[in-house]
């Protein structure tokens, strides 16, 4: 994502594809070592979603406290299958970013706005160039597919999942999303874990299906 001139602090549009996986319970190290036959960079932060009102075909969040992300759904292109390995509906992502600070009271959550916390391992894929852990210099016109294995944590919850977001020419991004997951995939998940349909949404989806926990033991 490229920053436009500092009189227009409103970041370009960026196009994703992007398919994920939400499942129960803590992250097991099995799965962590899975996922650690690639590079990958480690990021901490909490997000703030938006959840009421609830607003169709909207994702808006506070990304890590900073920038106010509003994202448009616009439609899915249909389901990745990787043959006995995992089966989700991709999603079609329009996004942008705003330079934003969302006040906190003394206490309790914002109304209507619900933090997350994650601690995501990231890798990368570019379809020229193979697994790297940040885009190469020039590299900026090429399909790129991020993959982030994430420990989440909200309401006194424990969640995990697994997502995959490809960017680039839009013509490219179904092959390039397509080609990352067969490589993730080529070694099943540890402890017969296959990602399917019930566990694919993206995060706004699932908070606003999950029922809440009474207390947040986070707060």
């Amino acid at each position: 994502m490229t920053a436009e001139p500092p009189h227009s602090p409103v970041t370009e549009a960026v196009r994703s594809l992007e398919v994920r996986w939400i499942f129960p319970g803590q992250l097991e190290p099995a799965v962590a070592g899975w996922f650690g036959r690639f590079p990958a960079r480690m990021e901490s932060r909490e997000d703030t979603y938006l959840l009421d009102p609830q607003l169709r075909g909207l994702s808006v969040k506070v990304r890590g406290g900073g920038a106010l992300e509003v994202k448009v759904y616009r439609g899915s292109p249909g389901i990745l299958e990787v043959a006995g390995r995992a089966r989700g509906r991709l999603e079609d992502w329009q996004k942008w970013s705003f330079p934003f600070s969302l006040p906190r009271p003394h206490s309790g959550d914002p109304a209507g706005w619900r933090p997350v916390r994650k601690t995501r391992r990231i890798t990368r894929f570019s379809l020229a160039s193979g697994p790297i852990v940040a885009p190469a210099p020039g590299l900026g016109g090429e399909p790129q597919c991020e993959v982030e294995l994430t420990e989440v944590r909200t309401r006194g919850q424990d969640w995990w999942t697994l997502g995959f977001e490809a960017t680039g020419p839009a013509s490219q991004l179904r092959s390039a999303l397509q080609a990352t997951a067969a490589l993730i995939f080529a070694h099943a998940l540890p402890g017969d874990v296959e990602p399917g349909p019930d566990e694919s949404r993206s995060y706004a989806e699932w908070l606003c299906l999950r029922p809440g926990a009474d207390s947040d033991a986070d707060a």
